[in-house]
């Protein structure tokens, strides 16, 4: 709000580039925009609406999240594969929007945080009767002392770096509700110098049973 506010008084008062400080109000906005969303998202997920349930294709949902990704940073390497190396569709009963949300933001995240030679993989599957999400990465891993923070609301590795590079620390804490509100759980594989996994685990409805 006080860079909206700085470059606005700029423009009114003729200084400096008049289309650079339309542009920077244009971009903070933009980026106001996205925060309340979230903010909004996780106050409903707080009062615990009812969810819009319904079998939901995870493979589907990884698949259309991928394509936008793609066009979005059409120089980044994102790949759809499946958990046991098979495409296979894997249904699971939840509200589709937010489980995209789900797949939008973990993939988000990667992007965020990874280097721009770094490759991310989607995998789509099944352990047991749980549908499987997994967004894993080879960039630098998660330093261990930010695991257990990881989820918080606000929370950001880069506490050091702009908003604008680094988000404002909501991604991961909206992905952590809408998994929990639907039954499910997120775990998280990482290790300075070999990448991150986030692997999210959702009751399923039309999942093929196989060994934990």
């Amino acid at each position: 709000m006080t860079s909206v506010r700085g470059f606005a008084e700029l423009h009114r008062r003729g200084g400096g580039d008049a289309d650079e400080a339309m542009r920077r109000i244009e971009d903070e906005a933009a980026r106001m925009s996205v925060l309340v969303d979230d903010l909004l998202t996780l106050a409903q997920l707080d009062e615990e609406r009812p969810l819009d349930r319904r079998p939901v294709d995870l493979l589907e949902v990884a698949a259309d999240t991928i394509r936008d990704a793609r066009v979005r940073v059409p120089e980044r390497q994102v790949r759809l594969a499946g958990l046991d190396g098979r495409l296979t569709p894997v249904s699971v009963v939840g509200d589709e929007a937010r489980l995209r949300q789900v797949a939008a933001n973990l993939i988000g995240n990667a992007l965020c945080h990874t280097p721009a030679e770094a490759s991310i993989t989607v995998k789509v599957g099944s352990i047991g009767h749980l549908g499987v999400l997994e967004v894993a990465d080879t960039g630098p891993g998660v330093p261990p002392e930010h695991v257990p923070r990881l989820f918080d609301r606000l929370y950001r590795v880069g506490q050091g770096r702009s908003r604008a590079d680094g988000g404002a620390g909501l991604g991961l804490a909206i992905v952590s509700a809408i998994v929990r509100a639907h039954g499910g759980r997120v775990e998280l594989d990482t290790a300075p110098g070999r990448g991150a996994a986030f692997r999210v685990l959702l009751p399923g409805s039309e999942v093929t049973p196989s060994p934990l």
